[in-house]
Parts: structure tokens; sequence; C-alpha cells
């Protein structure tokens, strides 16, 4: 049986009691009692403000946690479902228009061989909030598939994620294949997974041209890296 629901209305409720109440929900891999926390305050407070006060703090905590290796794999995956739960809720209950013209596309995925999904996915959460058209191209994904999809769809930022050295080292492929097409600087790439947090200067190894601190960043990582590819002038 899930545990009861707090009350949120009582004087002596904080937002630090919530997000700590909302962490120990993720940490007992309690999906729906934590979305549902973060549901309650909505209803008061709307989306934005429970996405800023509760979501982010929720998720930069786990996201220092991974880092120190003090939350499993589970808790992560719990952590990201209920990010996916908040911001598509918020998506589905914000008036039409509300986050501007949609902007790109941009195309993201895993480089091949690497089918680890779950921080690609809150990246795709997270852009398609700031109101990025987002085409994800899943799990085991070749350099030329990212660059053909890219040049299909007038995409001017390619987001590739891998999570471990082995399959990081891959993603190499897709500048060598930008550049083979005379693309680069034209058709942007972003990098992310866990390894560049680890060995940051894989970002540079790779051939990226930037990189996100956590997928709540990747928005503003893809906005920068877009008007990059607009200085750069020309026709893809």
């Amino acid at each position: 049986m899930a545990a009861p629901m707090p009350d949120m209305t009582g004087e002596g409720t904080t937002l630090q009691k919530l997000v700590a109440e909302v962490l120990r929900r993720i940490n007992d891999a309690d999906r729906d009692g934590a979305s549902r926390l973060v549901d309650q305050w909505a209803a008061v407070h709307g989306y934005g403000d429970a996405i800023a006060e509760i979501l982010e703090p929720v998720l930069r905590t786990v996201g220092d946690r991974w880092e120190r290796e003090a939350i499993s794999l589970a808790q992560g995956f719990v952590a990201g479902k209920v990010a996916e739960d908040i911001l598509n809720k918020a998506l589905a209950a914000a008036p039409k228009g509300v986050f501007g013209e949609v902007k790109g596309p941009v195309v993201i995925g895993n480089i091949e061989d690497d089918y680890h999904s779950l921080g690609r996915g809150m990246v795709g959460t997270f852009l398609r909030a700031a109101g990025w058209a987002v085409i994800d191209m899943g799990n085991d994904v070749s350099p030329a598939e990212f660059v053909d999809r890219a040049v299909e769809t007038g995409a001017r930022v390619i987001g590739v994620s891998a999570m471990m050295f082995v399959t990081a080292r891959g993603i190499r492929g897709v500048r060598d294949e930008l550049d083979r097409r005379g693309l680069s600087g034209r058709i942007m790439l972003a990098v992310g997974g866990g390894v560049f947090k680890v060995r940051p200067e894989l970002v540079a190894e790779v051939g990226g041209d930037g990189t996100a601190g956590s997928a709540m960043d990747a928005p503003v990582l893809f906005k920068s890296l877009w008007e990059r590819s607009l200085d750069a002038g020309g026709e893809q």
C-alpha cells in the first residue's frame, strides 16, 4: 500500500520538506507517490512553480548523488520517469503558445552500441518543455544515420549521448561524418552522458561543440549551439 499523502496546506510545511519527501519516495522506487506529491503542489501553485521549486532541486540532488555513486540505477530511473511525468503534464496543461514559437527541430539519440536511454530521455523531455521540436532516434544510432536525419529535417543541432568510454569514442564518427560532408559549423554537435562528467576532456576528443552539466541545462546548450549555427550562415 502506498504511503499516505502528507498535508501540504499546513503552515509548517516547507518546500524543503516537500523536496525531501519526493526524494525519499524516489529512493523507495515509489514513482507514483513522488509524482502525486508534485501534482498536489502544482494544483495550487501551477506546474511552472512545481518544476522550478520542487522538480529541479530534486533532480539536481539526484544528479549530485549519481556523480558520487550514492544512488542506484533503479533510483535514477525512477527519478527520470518522475521528471517525464511532471514535464509531460506541464506541457499538456499549458495554454497553447505558452512556450512561444516551436524551436528546432533538433536530433538526439544514443551512439551505436549504447543503450543507456535514461539520460537521453530526460534531455528530450526538458527540450520539449522548453519548446523544442525533438526528433529522438533512440539507441544504437550510427553516425551516418544522425547526419542523414539532421539534413533531412533541417536540424541544426545533433545531440549524441553515451554512458561509457568505449561507446563515447564512437561519437567521433559523427564529427568525421559532418566534416566529410562539409556540414561542420552549420550542424552543431552536442554530446552528453555520464562519461563526460568523469572525463570532460572527451568533449574535445570526440569533436563535440558543447555539453551540458545536466538534462535541465540542455535547453540552454541547444539554444546556444543553434545560434552559433545561424551565425555560421549558409544553407544545409
